[in-house]
């Protein structure tokens, strides 16, 4: 098998929620161009059938549209159901959607604690269980979900405990089904990205703290939505067949430094 031959995606069936925009998109647009189909999925339809459209015209796969709340527990296993109706089955699944928010530590509230909890690190349990009992069944697959350097440093200076204890959930939680599945044909990785030049990211009410992550960054700049594409393709894909359990971080050395 050649390395082209290892990266090909064709024939392969993926969904990637969080996908209408920024880093989702990238991750989405990546497993199109290797050949996937892809399902998009985003809480907001009218922008996740844009993306959609846009995906397929620029590299002529199948895609769809789906709006699913992603902390609802029992909307995990309708949308693996709805992909595999839709599309015919399902290899590979990426949980992207998610969330920053800062408050200080002595101020939050619980309400604001729930909140990140459910979307940055419930979800994706919902998510690779649900992806992960259709797999088993049905030969494998390759589940990937978006960590964050957070999972490994506490972020300077924004206060956000309850992000980077979500996201260390998520990464060991990975690793957990990782190992538990890993002589059963399901791989499960992390994708760990440091400060990511979304349109969020690029707004003038970050500028100052841009400047900040910047200068703490050893490559002394934001990284790109697209800098995570060969990665992505590269954890869905066959040429990534012996990695299992582990973290992919993309940070620019930040956590390194």
């Amino acid at each position: 098998m050649t390395v082209m031959d290892m990266f090909n995606l064709k024939g392969k069936v993926a969904y990637v929620t969080g996908a209408a925009q920024g880093i989702g998109e990238s991750l989405a647009t990546a497993l199109a161009e290797a050949g996937a189909d892809v399902a998009i999925v985003d809480i907001n339809q009218e922008v996740a059938e844009a993306t959609a459209s846009k995906i397929s015209e620029a590299t002529g796969v199948k895609t769809a549209a789906y709006s699913f709340d992603v902390t609802v527990p029992e909307n995990a296993t309708k949308l693996v159901e709805q992909v595999v109706a839709d599309f015919g089955g399902l290899h590979i699944a990426f949980h992207n959607a998610g969330m920053a928010h800062n408050v200080a530590a002595e101020d939050m509230s619980i309400e604001e604690w729930q909140r990140m909890i459910d979307l940055n690190l419930n979800s994706v349990f919902y998510g690779t269980q649900a992806a992960g009992r259709h797999m088993l069944d049905n030969g494998g697959g390759s589940i990937v979900n978006t960590g964050s350097m957070s999972a490994s440093i506490v972020n300077v200076p924004q206060p956000q405990i309850h992000y980077n204890a979500a996201k260390a959930g998520v990464v060991h939680l990975s690793k957990s089904f990782g190992v538990e599945w890993a002589d059963r044909g399901v791989r499960v990785n992390t994708i760990s990205p440091g400060y990511i030049g979304t349109e969020l990211l690029q707004s003038e009410e970050l500028a100052p703290l841009r400047k900040e992550w910047e200068a703490l960054t050893p490559q002394r700049r934001v990284g790109s939505p697209d800098e995570l594409k060969g990665i992505a393709v590269y954890l869905a894909s066959e040429a990534s067949s012996y990695a299992t359990a582990s973290d992919f971080i993309v940070d620019g050395g930040y956590t390194a430094a």
